[in-house]
């Protein structure tokens, strides 16, 4: 091979359509766009416009409401920390955190904490400092002989 003979794959590359350049390309007169209108013209977004007529999402009712406050935790089940553990990516004796997740590949990223969910079963023993546990995988945690620390940064 040459450098000459280098291109690209078949259909890699696929030039724009030029539009508006006469009957015989195909794309002349109207463009594409259809015939006469609002829409057939350039600058026109009328999403949710109805003709005037009141448009649906402003007759329907608003409903619920977004808690700007709402914490977003990483939720993790004691059956992915026993995953962890048996793949020996956490270290029993060591305190499992945040950070320590992380680096086991548990949790991708930080958000607002960790909270931990009693699904699964838990054999290690495990010494955990997160941000929040449910009542049952507190008990489950505990019954392995581990301890849950819920850290003050959750309560905040």
């Amino acid at each position: 091979m040459k450098l000459n003979e280098l291109r690209d794959n078949e259909g890699a590359h696929v030039s724009r359509k030029r539009v508006g350049r006469g009957i015989g390309s195909g794309l002349g007169k109207t463009g594409g766009r259809g015939v006469k209108g609002q829409k057939s013209r350039s600058g026109v977004a009328i999403k949710g416009f109805e003709g005037g007529q009141m448009p649906l999402y402003r007759r329907l009712p608003k409903r619920g409401f977004k808690n700007i406050f709402g914490k977003d935790f990483n939720e993790v089940s004691l059956e992915r920390l026993q995953e962890a553990v048996d793949a020996k990516k956490l270290d029993e004796k060591a305190t499992v955190d945040t950070e320590a997740l992380i680096k086991a590949g548990v949790v991708r990223r930080a958000r607002d904490g960790v909270r931990i969910l009693g699904n699964g079963e838990l054999k290690a023993k495990l010494n955990l400092e997160v941000a929040g546990a449910t009542k049952s995988a507190i008990e489950k945690i505990e019954k392995a002989g581990g301890s849950v620390k819920v850290t003050a940064k959750a309560a905040e």
